[in-house]
């Protein structure tokens, strides 16, 4: 089944792993590709990882897709510019696993999945600032910010430095 995959994304200069197969595809490609895979036998979206490159100007996501009945893994890699991180939802291809994982990564990223029906909050609910797993976010600002106080002597250590 690797190989077979391997093949049919020759075009991406597929990597082979033992039972995993990792690829690295471009955006506008991706839901034929997903839709392709599902075909296959890739029927659970295990998660979607991801990673932020400001120097590049890029979001990687990784989608960890797995063949339950041929126990294999692929890992595709697409790539959503920073400045507008927007990509088509996967809801329609691998259903629920993909609405939550989509939900996580719109709020810890930033990135909008077209045609996704909820995109709320799991964990930060009454969050306000920006994405916090984008590499810019300061967390002692926010951290400052949210539960010090410049005028209590006992928090004045935290603002020298």
């Amino acid at each position: 089944m690797v190989t077979e995959i391997s093949k049919l994304l020759e075009p991406f200069a597929p990597r082979e792993e033992g039972n995993a197969v990792w690829v690295r595809e471009p955006l506008e490609e991706a839901p034929r590709i997903w839709q392709e895979l599902r075909e296959l036998g890739y029927d659970y979206l295990a998660a979607i990882s991801g990673v932020d490159w400001p120097n590049r100007g890029v979001i990687e996501l990784v989608y960890h897709l797995w063949s339950l009945q041929e126990k294999s893994f692929v890992h595709l890699k697409v790539e959503v510019p920073r400045d507008q991180p927007r990509l088509p939802s996967a809801c329609h291809i691998w259903g629920g696993s993909a609405a939550v994982n989509e939900r996580e990564v719109h709020e810890m990223f930033g990135v909008e999945f077209q045609d996704n029906p909820d995109l709320s909050p799991l964990f930060l609910e009454d969050w306000e600032g920006p994405p916090p797993f984008r590499k810019d976010f300061d967390w002692r600002a926010y951290v400052r910010e949210k539960y010090y106080c410049e005028d209590r002597e006992e928090d004045r250590g935290y603002y020298k430095g």
